[in-house]
């Protein structure tokens, strides 16, 4: 599953006429996924998906954990103690709270986090700062990938971090500022769905 990949399927499929609704379901690996689309000068500019809820289930993540949740968690890595949240949005995400993304060294660190002991299929790893109660920035090390622009699932990951640690408002849409972009990020308490909406 990707979120970004999945908002850039649903404008192909409408801009090239394979699709004609602007509510349309993807099947992913991960399950299917609704998205409504925004629609400017006929082809598609924006669009919305539901995510799906997430895993704050250690085992499912999976971490290894001595608690059922891991949020604001010790972890050394490196030889340096850092505090963690572990969400899974049909993929693990690590994320790490610090005042200083942009100077982060993500080359050095996000390798011995990807394949730090407690993540037994490896993890994503997003650094995040705090901007506001509705503003995050982040950088994020994909396993396997090394950082990427941009992390749909990451940045889902991020927002729902950033709500039970109590740094973000829940009750209006998270903006989570990327090195590829913004998206905004709304995780509904009534339907335990998060959902993602960005440029296409």
């Amino acid at each position: 599953m990707c979120g970004n990949g999945i908002r850039c399927v649903a404008k192909y499929a409408y801009d090239y006429g394979i699709v004609n609704k602007t509510s349309i379901s993807v099947a992913t690996k991960s399950g299917v996924k609704y998205l409504d689309l925004s629609i400017r000068d006929g082809r598609v500019s924006m669009v919305k998906v539901n995510m799906g809820a997430p895993i704050l289930q250690a085992a499912l993540i999976p971490v290894v954990a001595q608690t059922e949740q891991v949020i604001n968690t010790p972890i050394e890595v490196d030889g340096k103690t850092y505090y963690f949240t572990a969400v899974s949005m049909g993929n693990p995400h690590a994320v790490v709270y610090m005042d200083d993304v942009d100077g982060l060294e993500i080359e050095k660190i996000g390798p011995s986090f990807e394949s730090h002991v407690n993540f037994p299929d490896r993890v994503n790893t997003e650094f995040v700062k705090v901007i506001d109660r509705h503003t995050v920035q982040m950088r994020v090390w994909e396993r396997g990938s090394g950082e990427t622009l941009a992390c749909g699932t990451g940045a889902c990951a991020v927002a729902v971090a950033s709500i039970l640690n109590g740094l973000v408002d829940r009750d209006q849409p998270v903006t989570v500022k990327l090195l590829g972009g913004n998206l905004n990020i709304f995780w509904d308490e009534n339907d335990d769905q998060v959902y993602m909406t960005g440029p296409a």
